[in-house]
């Protein structure tokens, strides 16, 4: 018997019984489409989490007060806690210092206002973030302006009182007007409004648009006061590749002048360490997620496996009429693996569709992104498992003997 006519009799066993067939496809059908999608989640997460990093920039580094050393005449005392050194502008003339560090691109000093509120025409608003800063934030931190404009350097050094909001702030205070050119009042004191913020949503933490950015010297005058310190100093390397090199530069400049008993009281946040253990997380998030998934597989392998046996016991007796005109055992094997090998491809490619078709919507808030590897992955290990668990029926089917299967009943 030639492969064709192993392949008619296969197809004819599966067309004969279509429930029980698919039935037997579903277990295929939801392990393959489960790998994709899980997969797909993963990998969408992953993405959603890079482009709120990348959002802040990859070749940025943040410096803030911290760190712990002790107090007392110079001797370390077990259990004390030593003041935290402010930040100043005296660090960041340092820190702009070419010489001294040359993969440095800009510093930008930010002090964080706290309990500011907002109020125009008698509406008031409290933002989550109120931020003094210079006008290399917009660049350092991707924060154009979607209308109007930024502050300049000369209206920070006069200590002029601009200030730009975000459009959180812009829905909650004007109600549909055009903000440019308002004037609201700071907690009391007088600001005209020059720009409002492109949106940048939520970052899975905060809404970044709900927020008000002044210059550092009008902040300092008006809100925080000049003495405080400043709460951060973001510093941009020349590039994503010399981010380490920034970072020493930074590390090496500020440590004379901020350690306590050979401890830092500053903190260091590079930014591209974040996101490159962010994507080792989120790696290891999608492959446990695949793994799961992949159980389905197994218990679909299992049901392709019952169901030819099954199939095996039922057809015994035309097992023996085969062998017994000549039907070789190849031939019975053959038949038996091929009818098993279709309900794997056809579970396959229903479970294909349905995966690619369920990743086009959003799951707990992951917009899923298909990642070809899963596909090809899932279908060819779905059609492996049914062919490996259809293997023992169809051997078994061929090891039958004509005459013990002539006289099955």
């Amino acid at each position: 018997m030639n492969a064709l006519e192993s392949m008619r009799m296969a197809l004819q066993g599966v067309v004969s019984n279509r429930l029980r067939s698919l039935l037997t496809m579903l277990g295929i059908t939801i392990g393959v489409a489960a790998v994709i999608i899980l997969v797909s989640v993963g990998h969408g997460s992953a993405v959603a989490v890079q482009q709120r990093i990348e959002n802040l920039g990859t070749n940025i580094i943040s410096v803030s007060p911290g760190g712990f050393g002790s107090f007392g005449g110079g001797r370390a005392q077990r259990g004390t806690q030593s003041a935290v050194t402010e930040l100043t502008t005296k660090d960041v003339a340092a820190l702009q210092n070419k010489a001294s560090a040359p993969d440095v691109k800009s510093v930008t000093p930010v002090v964080n206002g706290t309990s500011v509120t907002i109020t125009y025409n008698g509406q008031s608003y409290s933002p989550s973030q109120f931020i003094g800063t210079t006008p290399s934030y917009e660049e350092a931190r991707k924060s154009p302006v979607e209308a109007g404009s930024f502050f300049s350097s000369a209206d920070e050094a006069d200590h002029v009182s601009d200030v730009v909001l975000g459009e959180t702030v812009v829905a909650n205070l004007f109600d549909g007007q055009n903000p440019i050119g308002a004037s609201v009042k700071i907690n009391g004191h007088a600001f005209l409004v020059v720009g409002v913020l492109q949106s940048k949503g939520t970052n899975g933490f905060q809404d970044q648009d709900d927020i008000a950015i002044a210059p550092l010297s009008t902040t300092q005058d008006l809100l925080t006061g000049v003495t405080g310190g400043l709460s951060q100093i973001i510093v941009e390397a020349r590039s994503s590749k010399a981010v380490d090199d920034a970072e020493a530069e930074v590390t090496s400049i500020l440590t004379p002048a901020h350690t306590s008993n050979g401890i830092a009281t500053f903190r260091v946040l590079n930014q591209a360490s974040l996101l490159q253990t962010t994507s080792a997380t989120t790696h290891t998030f999608t492959v446990l997620l695949a793994a799961v998934a992949a159980i389905s597989l197994l218990v679909g392998g299992i049901g392709v496996m019952n169901i030819m046996l099954v199939t095996v016991t039922e057809r015994t007796r035309e097992i023996g009429i085969r062998k017994a005109i000549g039907a070789r055992r190849v031939d019975v094997l053959g038949q038996f693996l091929i009818e098993a090998t279709m309900l794997s491809i056809c579970g396959g490619v229903l479970g294909v569709v349905v995966g690619l078709v369920g990743s086009r919507f959003t799951i707990v808030g992951v917009q899923p992104v298909v990642e070809a590897y899963s596909v090809v992955l899932a279908f060819s290990v779905g059609v492996a498992v049914g062919l490996f668990f259809g293997i023992y029926p169809a051997n078994r089917a061929a090891a039958l003997r004509p005459i013990e299967a002539l006289r099955y009943e």
